[in-house]
């Protein structure tokens, strides 16, 4: 058929649209993010093993850093839809011999529908993006954790309605969990209260495009107060363990106990990406609590990246 088309000079389509990344939750709109919380709170109810969207289509995932649930939830996530995911170690490509990243992005984006990284600096990813010929994720930088926060917000949305309007609490660290609970502040319009000690805030330029939406606070109770979500997450983050020691005791006053959670609404949720030093950041009686869903939110990296997956590739 192909053979009989170029035959009589008919000219193929070709699809021009442009290609669309996923670096950070801003890449996104207000109106798309929250289409793909539906979406995925759809694909989780209705587990229909003969919807496969991403038949024959592969996604390149790049690891600079180890994973649980992001290779998992990606890797299934692709299975489930039909498709392939490879697994790329620096150890064992020319990533990790010094090829220019936008050779490897040329090179790996002509072979492949999409690439996902987990990697250290947020600039990998963006010049990935750059220079892919397919869409790119974040799976996790320094900087942002965007496919954490399609899972915490599709948590929040089945356990709890749309996040609009709401009261979100984070306690700890200024980290990239925290930078990206600020861009969902601004793309899902809730109010985000930051307890974190002064030393470790957030960057003053991902906080202040923010505006009113974000306030800081001294202590976890007075950033909890009436809150409808509390969130935290470890002290120390991969590549931070030498701090430990000097983080415990910087941190040892925002912890999330059951103190914290009495002073927050009666019905609010507490959530932790996970894995959690209990004991440290959040109290046992806390995160395996009646108002923990941090399993949930979990599992739910699998649906909101299905969702995401699909929005990218399939269009």
């Amino acid at each position: 058929m192909f053979w009989q088309r170029l035959s009589k000079n008919t000219p193929l389509t070709i699809s021009t649209m442009q290609v669309r990344h996923f670096t950070s939750l801003l890449d996104l709109s207000s109106a798309e993010l929250r289409g793909l919380m539906y979406r995925a709170i759809e694909l989780k109810k209705n587990r229909d093993s003969s919807f496969l969207p991403l038949k024959g289509k592969v996604l390149a995932m790049i690891f600079e850093k180890s994973s649980t649930r992001t290779r998992l939830s990606f890797e299934t996530g692709m299975v489930q839809f039909g498709g392939h995911a490879i697994f790329l170690s620096p150890r064992d490509t020319q990533l990790g011999r010094g090829e220019p990243l936008e050779d490897s992005a040329k090179v790996i984006s002509s072979m492949v529908d999409c690439i996902m990284l987990r990697t250290h600096k947020h600039e990998t990813v963006l010049t990935f993006a750059k220079h892919s010929s397919v869409p790119v994720i974040n799976g996790l930088t320094d900087l942002l954790h965007p496919c954490q926060l399609l899972a915490d917000m599709q948590t929040y949305f089945e356990q709890r309605g749309d996040i609009a309007g709401k009261t979100v609490a984070w306690i700890g660290d200024g980290n990239n969990m925290c930078h990206s609970y600020i861009n969902a502040a601004r793309q899902f319009d809730f109010k985000l209260n930051i307890a974190c000690p002064a030393d470790y805030r957030p960057l003053q330029s991902i906080v202040e495009p923010a505006g009113s939406r974000i306030a800081f606070f001294d202590s976890p109770l007075s950033a909890a107060q009436n809150a409808d979500l509390v969130v935290t997450d470890v002290w120390a983050s991969m590549g931070q363990e030498d701090e430990q020691k000097h983080r415990e005791q910087a941190f040892q006053n925002f912890q999330v106990n059951a103190q914290t959670m009495q002073v927050a609404k009666a019905d609010a949720l507490f959530m932790h990406c996970l894995p959690a030093h209990r004991g440290e950041e959040v109290t046992a009686e806390v995160i395996d609590g009646p108002q923990s869903v941090v399993f949930p939110e979990a599992e739910n990296r699998l649906h909101a990246q299905k969702a995401l997956l699909e929005f990218l590739i399939c269009r």
